[in-house]
């Protein structure tokens, strides 16, 4: 009614009319309760004359406005925003942004914020910020479909496509449009690994070759903690020039010239070696692999490679002098 009022509409600022037969009930209105949405019951006023018709007509797009400005900022939103959000305690700047998909510097721009401090009950603008078309993937949902489904599919996780959509509940309905996010999409500088039981930072580290903080860096985790389906960013070895590899146990010269289809003189020539002694954790600089040679990762079986490089089983298994199908994490075939 204040709204309308500003609008120059006539409200009554008091009024009260009972049912004569239950006065604890009045003519006006009354409110059904759905248990689902809230019900909200606008006043709007009254034509008695000829006058007010007319005021009506020239200005009811200005009341329209007064009422949905009126309602808007009953329920807490905030005109040219998606939303607000109210501090709680424990949350940060950080853990705020990282819900709604944006960054620290977007969230404090849009609340001409000059330090990093909250308060419990501060009411803060979330901008609307425009998710880039290749930053995600639109998928329609259909019949029998699951968030889990879904983010298995798409090779990332129930938690990200609910913060990237700002969804409520994990419930979906058929014909849905959720933003897939490509977070976890394979490109040219990094695989993408699915924890299984038994696994650890270091454990997966030492099979791709890398290292635990390289991991932890690259998937911006904060603990070595991992949880069973999760999916993380692993490096992928670039096959067009010279790459990395850190020694492990029982490795030698020898065995890893022989991985990696080069030679002890060249090892030693690339990492400038005056014996054959290695240390565990030690990186070698390792000779580019040839364009015909492919390095096996998790997943991969003599079946996907060949249809992959266009191929056949039976070829690859000639070329590498394969007795039988079983392959091997970082073996590099021929092809």
């Amino acid at each position: 009614m204040q709204e309308l009022a500003k609008e120059g509409q006539t409200i009554r600022k008091a009024y009260q009319r009972r049912l004569p037969s239950d006065t604890s009930k009045d003519y006006y209105f009354m409110q059904r309760n759905t248990g689902i949405t809230e019900p909200i019951t606008v006043e709007y006023g009254f034509l008695d004359t000829a006058s007010d018709a007319e005021k009506l007509k020239n200005n009811y797009l200005k009341y329209a406005e007064a009422t949905v400005r009126a309602v808007l900022n009953y329920i807490g939103y905030i005109e040219g925003t998606d939303n607000t959000y109210t501090v709680k305690k424990g949350d940060s700047l950080y853990s705020i942004a990282k819900k709604y998909d944006i960054s620290v510097e977007e969230l404090k721009a849009a609340n001409n914020l000059s330090s990093n401090l909250l308060t419990i009950g501060q009411v803060l603008v979330i901008p609307k910020i425009e998710k880039e078309p290749e930053d995600y993937t639109v998928y329609t949902v259909e019949k029998g479909d699951t968030l889990y489904g879904i983010a298995n599919k798409y090779n990332t996780t129930v938690d990200d496509i609910i913060v990237y959509n700002n969804l409520a509940s994990t419930n979906l309905s058929v014909g849905q449009k959720i933003l897939i996010p490509n977070i976890y999409t394979e490109s040219d500088q990094y695989d993408t690994y699915t924890v299984k039981k038994g696994d650890s930072l270091y454990k997966i580290a030492n099979e791709y070759n890398t290292t635990v903080d390289e991991l932890m860096k690259l998937n911006n985790l904060s603990s070595n903690l991992l949880s069973i389906g999760q999916k993380i960013l692993i490096p992928k070895q670039n096959e067009s020039q010279d790459f990395d590899y850190i020694v492990k146990l029982g490795d030698t010269l020898y065995s890893i010239a022989n991985k990696y289809n080069t030679t002890v003189n060249e090892i030693k020539s690339l990492n400038n070696l005056n014996s054959n002694l290695l240390t565990i954790g030690q990186t070698l600089k390792l000779p580019k692999l040839k364009n015909n040679t492919y390095i096996v990762k998790s997943g991969d079986n003599l079946y996907s490679i060949a249809n992959k490089y266009n191929t056949t089983v039976d070829e690859l298994k000639k070329k590498n002098n394969l007795s039988s199908n079983l392959l091997t994490i970082g073996q590099v075939l021929i092809f």
